[in-house]
C-alpha cells in the first residue's frame, strides 16, 4: 500500500467529494497555514469532515479519516482576517496516519478507488439513478439546471455517484457514510434510498399543502402560514400541545372588567388580529395594541383605610418641617373619609432644590396607603412624550402617562409629576399644553393618549407636581394647581434634620455604629454656614458624609477600629479644609453710605451690602456690581426721591448738579435684579448726602415709588431666614407684607425686631444715626416748594 504525506484541513458541515468545486471560508489558523501550504508547494490537501462542528480545535479522533484529496484554485484574504479559498475535489483518499507538524495537520494517506464491477447489475442502477435523480430535481428546485444538464453526459460512473451526491440536500453524516463506500452498486443503492425518502417527504407536504387549501378556503388564504403548521402538527399527533394565543388574548380580554367602549374596540382589533399572516408586521402593532389595554388598570384601585393620626406621624416621621403641604394632605384624606369620591387633587409643590419636594410625594403615598408612581418632566419638549404616539407611525408607543399607569398596576396611585418647569416647546409641539387636560379635575376623567385612542380615566389619581420656581410653568396650567411654597429651611431646621436623619444614615452607609461619631451643635452649624450654600440639605449630607469617609480612612490608617470621634466647630477645618463660602454676617459698625439689604435668591435668602459713596462731579449717577435693568431704574426712583425731599433734608434744590453718585452693590460678579433694594438705595443715598450713620444691626427691604411710598416684595420668609442667620436684630418690611409675616416660622419672628413701614420717611427715621436734638426733616412750607419750582422756570431760558 503506497502512502504519500499531506497537509490536512478539517471542514465543518460539508463534505468535499471528487470532481467537486466549493468556496470555503477559512477562519482558523491551523486550516490557514495549511492552504497557505498547499497554495505555496502547489500540491495537493486533504479535506477531511469533523464530526463535530462545535469543537474549533478538533483532535485526531475527532476527525472522520475518508476525505477527499483537493486542489487549491484560488485564495483571497478578507479585511478581517479570513481566506476565501475555492477548492476542487480530485480524488477519494484514507488517512493511515497522522505526522506531527507545529502549524498545520498533516498525515500518510493512501488513495481509494471506486469498485466498478463493469456488469449488468451495475448498468442498471447506473439508469435508474439518472432517472431517478431527473424526478427528485422536478421536486426540488433548488438543484441548478446546470447540474442535470451535466450529469446526462457523464459517462464515468464513478464521477457520477460523486456529482450527485455533492448536490443532495442530505446531513453532514449522510453524505460521509456515501463517501466512505467504494463500491458503485452500494454508493448507487445508498443516494436512490435517499432520494426515496426526500421524495416521500415532498409528496406529504404537498398534500398537506393541498389539504390546507381546501380547509382554508378563498376567505382565508392569508392564514395559509398558521393553518400549515397546525395539519402538521395533526399528522404527528401534536395538535394538542399547541398554543392558541389569539385564544389566550380573548380569555384574556373576557375576564379583564373593562368599559364598554373599550371592549368593542380591542374585539374589533381582536378580529383583525385573527385575519393577518402571523409574520406580519401589522400583526405585531395589533398585538402590542392590545397588550397595551390589558396591561392598564381600568377600574382597579388600592384599598387603604385612613387613619389621620397614623398619616400625620408618618409624615412627621418622614420629614420635619413642610407644615403647609402636610397640613393640605391631611385636610384632603379627612374629606376623603367622609366622602366616597372626591375629586383628584392636583397639588404642585413649588421650592428651591433639595427641601424634599419629591420626597414628600412617596410619604404622601404611604400616608394614604397607596401605590406611588413618578415621572420626570425636565427636558421634556415633545407633545407626544405625555400624549404618546400615533399607531401609524413605526416604533408608536403610549405617552408617558399611560406607562407609567401600566407600571403601578392600579387607578387611583399618587403620581408624581416632577421638574414640571423645565419642560421645554419646540416646532413638535407644547408638552405643558398636553398636561393642561391632565392636570384639569374637570377634564382628566377622559384622558385621550394618541396611541390608546380610548378614553382613560384619570380622575383618581392624587397628582402632585414640583417646581423650582413658576416662572417656567405657563400660566393656564398653574390656574389647575393648588400652589404650596416650601421655603428653604432655617440653620435650626438643618440642625435637627442633620441629627434626626442625615447623620443616622450617613453613620450606616459609611459603616459606624451610632455612637462612633459625635458631630456638634457647632460642628453641624460650621458645616451649614461655611461648607454649604443652599436652601435644602443635599449639599449638607454630601458634606457630612465626606467628613466621615476622611473618619473612616483616619480610622483604617491608624488601625484603630474602636476609637471614638467627635466633631466640632474647630475639627471640621481639618476635615474639609477651607471653607467654600462667606459667611454673610451684618456690619460691625455704623457706617454712612453703607445700607444692609435683603435678597432672594433660588437657593434662599442673602444679606445684600449696598455702598454710595460721592464725588465733585457734574451729576451724573454710577451704578455697578452687575445690575439687571429692574434694579437699576429702582436706583433713578431712589434719586428723584430724595431730589424730591431736598428741602425737607435741609439741602439745595440743585444739591445733585455739583456731585457725582457712585451706587455699588458687591460681589460684582453675581447677577442681581429686581425692585426690592428701592428703600436700600434710597438709604444710602440720603445717608451719603447727609453724612450720616446708618444703623450696622439693622436691614430693610422694599419697592419705592417716586412719592416715597414701599410697596410690597415677594420672598419675606426667606429673607428673614437670612437676616436671623447674618445677626441682624431690626428688619424693615413693607406694611403690605405684614399679613405675610404669619407665614413665617413663629421662632424666626421671636427672634427680630420687625417693623412694618409705608414710606420712605419712617425708613429713613428708624435707619439712620441723628445727634441729640437733631431732626432729619425740616418743617417746609408748601409755598416756598411751589416758589422755589417758580422760580426755577422764570430763570430757565425762553
Amino acid at each position: 500500500m503506497k502512502t504519500s504525506l499531506y497537509p490536512v484541513m478539517s471542514l465543518r458541515d460539508i463534505v468535499i467529494f471528487p470532481h467537486m468545486v466549493a468556496p470555503l471560508v477559512v477562519g482558523r489558523t491551523k486550516s490557514i497555514r495549511a492552504l497557505e501550504d498547499s497554495m505555496e508547494k502547489r500540491t495537493e490537501i486533504l479535506l477531511v469532515t469533523q464530526k463535530d462542528s462545535k469543537v474549533d480545535d478538533p483532535s485526531e479522533e475527532e476527525i472522520y479519516r475518508t476525505g477527499t484529496l483537493a486542489v487549491v484554485m484560488q485564495l483571497l484574504r478578507l479585511p478581517d482576517g479570513t481566506i476565501k479559498a475555492l477548492v476542487e475535489g480530485k480524488r477519494k483518499a484514507e488517512i493511515v496516519s497522522f505526522v506531527p507538524h507545529d502549524d498545520f495537520l498533516q498525515a500518510e494517506v493512501f488513495m481509494r478507488d471506486d469498485v466498478d464491477d463493469d456488469d449488468t447489475e451495475t448498468e442498471v442502477f447506473v439508469r435508474r439513478l439518472r432517472k431517478q435523480f431527473e424526478s427528485f430535481a422536478d421536486v426540488h428546485r433548488k438543484i441548478p439546471r446546470e447540474v442535470i444538464k451535466s450529469v446526462k453526459t457523464i459517462v464515468d460512473n464513478g464521477k457520477l455517484v460523486d456529482v450527485i451526491s455533492a448536490h443532495l440536500p442530505l446531513k453532514t453524516h449522510e453524505k460521509q457514510a456515501i463517501l466512505e463506500l467504494d463500491s458503485i452498486p452500494q454508493r448507487i443503492e445508498k443516494i436512490l434510498s435517499t432520494m426515496h425518502r426526500e421524495m416521500e417527504l415532498a409528496e406529504l407536504e404537498k398534500e398537506i399543502n393541498a389539504r390546507t387549501k381546501k380547509r382554508m378556503g378563498k376567505t382565508q388564504r392569508n392564514y395559509f402560514l398558521g393553518e400549515k403548521i397546525k395539519v402538521i402538527q395533526t399528522e404527528i399527533g401534536q395538535n394538542e400541545e399547541g398554543v392558541d394565543e389569539i385564544g389566550e388574548l380573548e380569555q384574556a380580554l373576557e375576564k379583564k372588567k373593562l368599559p364598554k367602549d373599550v371592549l368593542e374596540k380591542s374585539a374589533k382589533e381582536l378580529k383583525k388580529l385573527r385575519s393577518m399572516p402571523a409574520m406580519s408586521a401589522e400583526t405585531t402593532v395589533v398585538r402590542n395594541y392590545l397588550d397595551c389595554i390589558l396591561e392598564l388598570p381600568w377600574g382597579k384601585k388600592s384599598r387603604a383605610k385612613i387613619d389621620i393620626v397614623k398619616a400625620e406621624n408618618i409624615l412627621d416621621e418622614d420629614h420635619f418641617g413642610l407644615e403647609t403641604p402636610k397640613e393640605r394632605i391631611l385636610e384632603y384624606l379627612a374629606v376623603q373619609a367622609q366622602v366616597k369620591k372626591l375629586q383628584g387633587p392636583i397639588i404642585c409643590l413649588v421650592g428651591p432644590p433639595g427641601v424634599g419636594k419629591t420626597s414628600i410625594s412617596k410619604s404622601i403615598a404611604r400616608a394614604m396607603g397607596r401605590k406611588f408612581t413618578r415621572i420626570s418632566l425636565g427636558g421634556v419638549r415633545d407633545e407626544a412624550e405625555i400624549r404618546g404616539h400615533r399607531r401609524t407611525y413605526v416604533g408608536a408607543m403610549p405617552g408617558k402617562i399611560i406607562q407609567a399607569m401600566q407600571k403601578v398596576g392600579v387607578a387611583n396611585p399618587v403620581f408624581c409629576l416632577d421638574e414640571v418647569d423645565k419642560m421645554s416647546t419646540d416646532f413638535r409641539g407644547d408638552p405643558s399644553s398636553a398636561l393642561l387636560e391632565v392636570l384639569d379635575p374637570e377634564q382628566n376623567n377622559s384622558f385621550k393618549d394618541h396611541y390608546l385612542d380610548l378614553d382613560y380615566d384619570l380622575s383618581d389619581i392624587f397628582f402632585i407636581t414640583t417646581a423650582n420656581n413658576l416662572d417656567g410653568i405657563p400660566l393656564p396650567l398653574q390656574d389647575r394647581m393648588e400652589i404650596i411654597r416650601l421655603n428653604g429651611y432655617t440653620e435650626e431646621e438643618k440642625q435637627k434634620i442633620a441629627d434626626g436623619y442625615l447623620i443616622p444614615k450617613q453613620l450606616k452607609v459609611n459603616g459606624f455604629k451610632p455612637g462612633d461619631i459625635t458631630l456638634t451643635t457647632g460642628g453641624t452649624l460650621e458645616i451649614v454656614r461655611q461648607y454649604t450654600r443652599e436652601a435644602g440639605v443635599r449639599n449638607l449630607e454630601r458634606t457630612i458624609a465626606s467628613v466621615f469617609r476622611k473618619i473612616a480612612r483616619d480610622r483604617l490608617k491608624t488601625n484603630q477600629r474602636n476609637k471614638k470621634y467627635k466633631v466640632t466647630a474647630k475639627s471640621v477645618l481639618k476635615f474639609l479644609g477651607t471653607p467654600k463660602f462667606r459667611y454673610g454676617l451684618a456690619e460691625e459698625r455704623d457706617e454712612v453710605g453703607l445700607v444692609t439689604g435683603l435678597a432672594w435668591t433660588s437657593v434662599g435668602g442673602e444679606l445684600l451690602q449696598i455702598e454710595t459713596t460721592l464725588m465733585h462731579g457734574t451729576g451724573k449717577m454710577i451704578v455697578t456690581g452687575k445690575l439687571g435693568d429692574v434694579m437699576q431704574e429702582s436706583a433713578q426712583a431712589a434719586l428723584s426721591y430724595v431730589r424730591s425731599r431736598s428741602m425737607r433734608l435741609g439741602l439745595q434744590s440743585d444739591f445733585y448738579q455739583k456731585i457725582d453718585i457712585h451706587i455699588h452693590v458687591p460681589e460684582g460678579a453675581i447677577p442681581k435684579d429686581g425692585p426690592s433694594a428701592g428703600i436700600t438705595m434710597a438709604t444710602a443715598l440720603v445717608s451719603a448726602i447727609l453724612k450720616l450713620p446708618v444703623r450696622h444691626e439693622i436691614a430693610m427691604t422694599g419697592e419705592i415709588t417716586l412719592r416715597g411710598r414701599v410697596l410690597p416684595i415677594g420672598g419675606l420668609t426667606e429673607k428673614l431666614l437670612a437676616a436671623k442667620r447674618g445677626h441682624i436684630k431690626t428688619v424693615l418690611v413693607p406694611k403690605e407684607n405684614e399679613r405675610n409675616l404669619k407665614d413665617v416660622p413663629a421662632n424666626i419672628r421671636r427672634s427680630l425686631e420687625i417693623h412694618c413701614v409705608d414710606n420712605v420717611d419712617e425708613v429713613l427715621e428708624k435707619a439712620l444715626i441723628l445727634k441729640e436734638g437733631e431732626v432729619l426733616f425740616k418743617e417746609v412750607s408748601l409755598d416756598a416748594i411751589v416758589g422755589d419750582f417758580t422760580v426755577s422756570s422764570h430763570n430757565a431760558p425762553h
